[in-house]
């Protein structure tokens, strides 16, 4: 059937609601404003198009590493081998209510959504885990996603880089915490060099839509839609060279210093998490 002038239009018109949401970080009360739309027509947009552009994960966000993917690791560290950096980061969300709802709460106490990430040399998402609550630890994530069952089912030959949130294994290599030789500091060093692609990645993505930065506020299922969404238009930009540069790093520094709160708090001197109470 054919598209009407009309359709394209209002087509348009949600497209660009939701995008301005997703840069802005904005209530959507605000939006509503803005457009002349009441709130509950302003979620049911945003809703819609976030389900829209998620559906397109398979297409722009795939966990399947290549030569190239570890020659580029090993031009940016030296280390050899390297599938892909992982972390996790949370994202706020108001508490969602219910018997379950103080289970988003994490130890920095507001609630959130902790989201695992993997990405590649270039810095592009490969796989996107967000549905977990922020009270869950990064290691319960992994060892439930697919990602870990590919590597444990020796799919590729290589490892994916973590923090010392992670259990060290073949196939996830974890920094050493007390390093005494000089090969020791220099794996530290390369495994450090290595993993900071994604440091950078969660600084930009975090930049590039404020709405995952600040705080999404919107139903639980909408949430985890619009974290998945953003994470395809980010993969979108980065194919289209759409470089987000930025000289202070604020939001990138900020960022790290939480998750490397979050590594002392979890780890042990073996680099195994310690385990926490999580969904489940």
């Amino acid at each position: 059937m054919a598209v009407t002038e009309m359709q394209l239009y209002h087509r348009c018109y949600n497209s660009w609601l939701a995008l301005r949401f997703y840069a802005t970080g904005c209530f959507q009360r605000v939006d509503g404003d803005l457009f002349g739309l009441h709130n509950s027509t302003v979620c049911r947009i945003v809703s819609r198009v976030s389900r829209s552009i998620a559906s397109l994960k398979n297409q722009y966000i795939r966990f399947s590493p290549t030569v190239e993917t570890a020659a580029g690791f090993y031009r940016r560290a030296g280390f050899p081998g390297v599938l892909g950096a992982i972390d996790c980061t949370h994202i706020p969300i108001q508490n969602p209510g219910g018997v379950n709802g103080e289970l988003f709460r994490n130890r920095k106490g507001y609630c959130s959504i902790n989201v695992q990430v993997v990405c590649d040399q270039k810095s592009e998402i490969t796989n996107i885990v967000a549905r977990w609550p922020g009270s869950t630890h990064d290691s319960r994530i992994f060892d439930n996603s697919q990602p870990c069952a590919i590597l444990e089912n020796q799919a590729y030959e290589g490892h994916l880089l973590g923090d010392n949130g992670y259990p060290c294994r073949s196939y996830l290599m974890t920094p050493l915490l007390n390093p005494q030789t000089p090969a020791e500091r220099r794996y530290n060093s390369r495994h450090i060099a290595a993993r900071g692609v994604i440091e950078r990645l969660f600084g930009a993505w975090k930049r590039r839509f404020p709405c995952i930065k600040d705080g999404l506020r919107t139903k639980l299922d909408t949430t985890l839609t619009v974290i998945v969404a953003v994470a395809v238009l980010y993969n979108f930009g980065k194919r289209r060279g759409d470089e987000l540069h930025f000289e202070a790093d604020e939001d990138l520094h900020e960022d790290r210093e939480d998750r490397e709160d979050d590594q002392e708090h979890n780890a042990n001197p073996s680099g195994n998490a310690r385990p926490r109470v999580s969904l489940g």
